[in-house]
């Protein structure tokens, strides 16, 4: 029986301005390691070959030296083969397009890669470049989602949804393929709080509707008088409970309620809020936890969703880790600690999809997983699932 041949490609400084308030990586790498930000991308691949993990004896692994691969799938017992060699202490776009046609040249089955938008665009364009020179359909591509910015429709809902797609295509279960947006923003206005979104093509992914992600809807909410029903009632709950302290995490929705409160928000940040005015702005999660330890009383959290997507945790507010996470729902109250806004039009796009909490923490993603509240006007909540990832 032949091989299940997997191309296996990490970026190992995927995410890590993400702790640290820099909302990226690019160009950002060594002042978030000066920061105290921890490289994530190793772990979350290796969730999602865990799920490969009772498929060893069928799958040949083909991956980059070190942190780009080796060392994640040998520690795992996968037969690896490294058939590219990154000579850099730090690894860059060069190495990734430069992985891609070696795992190309070797003929693989699928590219599953760990990284974030910009380590997305850098495979499309040498997957692209290939398929124009030598013809015929593009391999397929999936990605693990470990990056600050995942907007392209080329990832995986969670780094085990990843697994699962791949364990489909090991059984020769039918997947379809399909095309998939690579977006991505530019960093520095990012930083800034503008989200400009540009699209840099597609590429064929296996598209399992239960695991693949849909392209991150980039609009923002329109229907004024529903968020500030919304707004209203946080406030007054902002108001019997004064002495809590409240970190606001980042979103539109959540950015029209600072607005409510008449304070400066970031958009893309997540700030702190204490008797109705401003403790901080843009924490990193060390700060944010010094914050909450400095602190007598007890912490509330309120966040909401990525529209398109679902999750709560684990895009664009990992500066909320599972330490701060689960350190709020240990408090009296328990996961009612934690606020969630979102108009009934948000939830609808949803398609009965459950919220994700994509933490990485296993453990807390079960304490998180059932239904929660979720406050949608005006004295007016409903119930929805919030899911443990795949």
């Amino acid at each position: 029986m032949s091989q299940f041949k997997l191309g296996f490609i990490i970026n190992p400084i995927a995410g890590i301005g993400g702790s640290v308030a820099l909302k990226g990586s690019d160009g950002v790498a060594e002042q978030a390691l000066e920061l105290g930000a921890k490289p994530k991308a190793n772990e979350r691949a290796a969730l999602a070959l865990e799920i490969l993990a009772p498929y060893k004896a069928q799958i040949q692994v083909f991956t980059c030296n070190n942190d780009m691969g080796e060392r994640c799938a040998s520690q795992l017992g996968f037969n690896t083969q490294v058939v590219y060699q990154s000579q850099a202490a730090q690894t860059s776009a060069d190495d990734t397009e430069n992985a891609v046609r070696a795992l190309l040249e070797n003929q693989v089955d699928i590219i599953l890669f760990a990284g974030g938008d910009g380590t997305a665009r850098n495979i499309a364009k040498v997957v692209s470049e290939h398929s124009e020179v030598h013809g015929g359909a593009q391999v397929p591509v999936l990605g693990i989602p470990a990056g600050c910015k995942i907007h392209s429709g080329v990832y995986a809902i969670t780094p085990k949804a990843a697994g699962r797609v791949v364990e489909m295509m090991v059984n020769k279960e039918l997947v379809t393929l399909a095309e998939g947006d690579v977006m991505d923003i530019d960093e520095s206005l990012f930083r800034q709080g503008v989200v400009k979104a540009k699209r840099y093509g597609e590429m064929q992914i296996p598209s399992e509707l239960r695991y693949v992600q849909a392209v991150k809807s980039g609009g923002k909410e329109c229907d004024e008088l529903v968020l500030q029903d919304i707004a209203a009632n946080v406030i007054e709950e902002m108001a019997d409970e004064d002495e809590s302290l409240f970190i606001i995490g980042s979103g539109s929705t959540t950015a029209f309620l600072m607005a409510e409160l008449g304070l400066d928000n970031t958009l893309l940040g997540v700030d702190l809020v204490h008797e109705q005015s401003l403790v901080a702005n843009d924490l990193t999660e060390a700060e944010l936890w010094q914050h909450i330890q400095q602190h007598q009383g007890e912490c509330r959290l309120v966040i909401t969703l990525i529209g398109g997507q679902g999750h709560i945790f684990g895009r664009g507010n990992q500066q909320l880790s599972p330490r701060i996470i689960r350190h709020i729902i240990s408090q009296p109250g328990g996961k009612d600690n934690i606020t969630i806004i979102a108009t009934k039009t948000k939830l609808a796009a949803l398609n009965n999809r459950p919220l994700i909490s994509d933490t990485g923490d296993g453990e807390l993603e079960q304490a998180l997983s059932g239904y929660m509240a979720v406050t949608t006007g005006y004295k007016d909540q409903v119930l929805y699932p919030v899911a443990s990832p795949e």
